[in-house]
């Protein structure tokens, strides 16, 4: 380890700083130290405080330390106390090798002021290592006529100890033909001779195997062993035999390129090169010399590739020894291959039908083979498929399987089905197959359409334009193709009076619905029919779904006036007494809409009037009455006219007009003007003549009866009354004879009240006067039937 030392430029460095140190004067040297290899750390070495001199507090103000060359800080001084301890623990082979004595140079540097002192430290050896020979087995050929007293030299041991702990000594085992001698080399090593002692006798012991021990000087001793062969050499006078004349083995043939088939091997009592024995093939053929190899030294057989049994069953070959001299002896070799598991069961399919119709039972579907080219148990298999298909796998002849349906199969349910057939061998480990088929199954007509609803219903307006798209009908068919393709038609109509083929078409390919002319709402309302759906399947199913068309009502009527009637026909006159209160009811305006809804609600307005602020018309129910009262002023005669306009949008409206003549009673003779008459004379229409008489007929009914009652009434009376006259109270009318039904429409029945009041000793006809029921609000619909039929009282077909 010293000798390399100035090759590192860091060495380098080190020294010079111990020669500068030196300069500024190294005063004296210490030691030398020992300390024995292997010393425990921390162990002490010397006091190098008192070797110096020094107290205790000198070695610490003076800043002592070491200074160890290569930076190695083996030692260390504890300043305190001026001991010099191991750092760390000494192995004097790595630091000195075999060279001895083992020295340490180190420094004692005192700073303040500078001060070196040199000393060293020397590592005593101890017994640690074990002599090793280099060579742990050594071969010797000694001839068999070898003389007496020959010497052979053998490798010696090392020992990494120094001194009397290295090597010291060598012995062999006890033997009858050898000893050993310890020799001295020149660098002082020791070595072993081995010496004969007794003749060889090769055919008695051909090879002799001995123990060399090496020592060294340690107490206890360590040694190092090795072993000795001998082989003693004799004269070619045998031929190579083999162990054996034929050699049979069995190889897998899954085994590896360069796998070891066999050892072939054959012996010669001869020695020397004439018992040196070589292995080759005798005559081999072209296959074995592609397949197999010898080593011709050692007679290892190996395969130079891999052998199939599927291909190769076996091989034969002849094996020949031969020995330096040339004799040779031969051996035959039969090599067996034995099967493994390396193949996978093959699946040929034969046949397959795809697709297969639905609702077929007992469909054969595959027909496929299997085949295993290994043998035995690595050759027979299991076909299997998923347990969830509606397949069955049947066995038939040798290796053939049929893939047929287990039951009858639903396209609808499952179009495509995708089937693995399984095949396992029943070798170890086991291998298998999959092989994989999609069947599909073709669609057969089992499906009728079905409509999205089993019925529809559709709103138009009325008044529609001609072939309006007014709604649609929808029916899937789960079917595929043509059987899914979807027909749409009307069917009869169950009522035979509705003209269904002029009210509406369907378009056969999407179910769109059309009008095919312009509805009335007042002339149908509401009409249903069918619509059937059928597939083109063969045969074709169908079905069918009920559709109502409801009609939308337009504000397309105006509304008409009842009462009074306008007419060419002489015009009705409302005769009003003079002495009417405030409020009194001079007529009613009486008038229908043949629409519904909003469109059929009714309102009434006073647009004009021979004296404005005289009569008012209620909005409401039309009643015509006096606003104020009536004086001798205002004129006799008096024309009103009355709008009545409904609530559709637009809004439709009629007038009518009314004549009032003011009389001072109802005595009063009353005759058309003659102007008035001849203006007015035009044929009557006859249904205003029919509605004429009817209230004729009507109204002198009810005045005689209700003047029957009222006389009764009223002369039933006490206090206000005279024996044999009837008293008419005066001032208004009570309020149960004010019409407060707001319907617009003539109630189903009148009242008729007649007051008799005597004044000038003769009885007069006062008024005549229309009382209608204090009913209740009804709702539109119970009153639109109520009006309907009143209407059709008179002859009119309101629908």
């Amino acid at each position: 380890m010293e000798i390399g030392w100035m090759h590192h430029p860091r060495q380098r460095q080190v020294l010079v700083f111990f020669v500068l140190l030196s300069m500024y004067g190294a005063s004296a040297e210490l030691g030398p130290y020992s300390v024995v290899e292997e010393t425990e750390r921390g162990s002490f070495v010397a006091n190098v405080g008192k070797d110096l001199g020094l107290g205790l507090t000198e070695m610490s103000t003076r800043g002592a330390r070491i200074i160890s060359q290569w930076n190695k800080e083996h030692l260390q001084l504890k300043v305190q106390t001026g001991d010099l301890l191991i750092n760390d623990k000494l192995d004097r082979e790595k630091l000195c090798g075999p060279s001895e004595p083992c020295i340490l140079h180190f420094q004692v540097l005192m700073e303040k002021p500078l001060e070196i002192f040199q000393a060293e430290l020397r590592v005593k050896d101890i017994n640690d290592h074990s002599p090793v020979f280099t060579e742990r087995e050594m071969f010797l050929k000694i001839p068999e006529n070898s003389p007496i007293g020959i010497s052979f030299p053998l490798s010696n041991a090392l020992d990494l100890d120094v001194g009397s702990n290295n090597v010291q000594n060598y012995k062999i085992s006890p033997n009858s033909h050898f000893r050993v001698l310890t020799q001295n080399r020149s660098d002082g090593r020791k070595y072993p001779e081995l010496v004969l002692d007794k003749e060889l006798d090769r055919e008695e012991e051909p090879e002799i195997s001995l123990t060399l021990t090496a020592l060294d000087g340690g107490s206890p001793p360590r040694y190092g062993t090795a072993q000795v062969r001998i082989e003693v050499v004799d004269t070619n006078d045998n031929a190579p035999e083999f162990e054996q004349s034929l050699y049979k083995v069995h190889i897998p043939e899954d085994s590896p390129v360069g796998s070891l088939v066999v050892t072939v091997s054959a012996s010669d009592v001869d020695s020397g090169v004439y018992g040196k024995i070589s292995y080759a093939f005798f005559q081999p053929s072209e296959d074995i010399s592609k397949t197999l190899e010898v080593n011709p030294m050692t007679g290892e057989i190996r395969l130079r590739k891999k052998v199939d049994f599927e291909t190769v069953l076996s091989y034969e070959v002849d094996i020949k020894a031969t020995d330096g001299g040339g004799l040779s002896g031969k051996c035959t070799l039969l090599l067996q291959v034995v099967d493994v598991n390396d193949n996978p069961p093959e699946v040929t399919v034969s046949a397959l039908t795809t697709p297969i119709p639905e609702n077929s039972p007992d469909i054969v579907v595959a027909v496929f083979s299997v085949s295993d080219p290994d043998s035995g148990d690595n050759g027979k298999t299991i076909s299997s498929i998923q347990d969830d298909l509606p397949f069955l796998l049947k066995p038939s002849v040798k290796n053939f399987y049929t893939l047929v349906t287990q039951k009858t199969l639903d396209r609808e349910e499952r179009a495509e089905y995708n089937i693995t057939i399984t095949v396992t061998d029943m070798g170890t480990p086991r291998l298998k197959t999959e092989h994989n088929i999609t069947v599909l199954v073709s669609d057969v007509n089992d499906n009728a359409p079905a409509f999205t609803q089993t019925s529809y219903t559709l709103s138009v307006r009325e008044n529609n334009s001609p072939a309006l798209h007014i709604g649609s009908v929808r029916a899937t068919d789960r079917d595929e193709g043509a059987n899914a393709q979807v027909t749409y038609s009307l069917l009869p109509p169950l009522d035979a009076h509705v003209p269904l083929a002029s009210l509406v078409s369907i378009n056969p390919d999407n179910g769109h619905l059309f009008a095919l002319r312009s509805l009335d709402y007042e002339a149908l309302r509401a009409f249903e029919f069918r619509v059937g759906a059928a597939d083109r399947g063969s045969p074709a199913l169908s079905s069918q779904a009920l559709v109502r068309v409801l009609v939308v009502d337009n504000n397309d009527n105006a509304p008409f006036v009842l009462y009074p009637l306008q007419n060419a026909s002489a015009p009705c006159t409302e005769l009003v007494p003079r002495a009417a209160e405030a409020g009194y009811l001079v007529t009613k305006v009486v008038a229908v809409d043949g629409d519904s809804g909003q469109n059929a609600w009714l309102s009434y307005q006073l647009l004009k009037a021979t004296e404005p602020g005289l009569f008012g018309v209620w909005a409401h129910n039309g009643e015509v009455r006096t606003a104020r009262l009536l004086s001798e002023r205002d004129a006799a005669k008096h024309r009103l006219l009355v709008l009545v306009k409904d609530n559709g949008e637009p809004p439709l409206s009629a007038s009518v007009t009314l004549h009032v003549l003011l009389v001072d009673g109802f005595s009063q003779p009353y005759l058309p003007a003659p102007e008035a008459a001849a203006a007015d004379a035009v044929p009557a229409d006859p249904l205003t003549v029919y509605l004429v008489v009817a209230l004729a007929s009507v109204s002198s009914l009810l005045v005689f009866s209700v003047l029957v009652f009222v006389a009764v009434r009223l002369c039933r009376r006490g206090g206000a009354a005279t024996v044999g006259r009837c008293s008419v109270p005066e001032g208004p009318f009570p309020g149960h004879l004010v019409d407060v039904s707001g319907t617009g429409t003539l109630s189903q029945s009148y009242q008729y009240e007649v007051c008799l009041s005597g004044g000038s000793g003769s009885n007069e006809f006062k008024f005549l006067k229309p009382i209608l029921p204090n009913l209740p609000p009804q709702c539109p619909g119970k009153e639109i039937e109520e009006n309907r039929t009143f209407y059709n009282t008179f002859g009119f077909n309101i629908q």
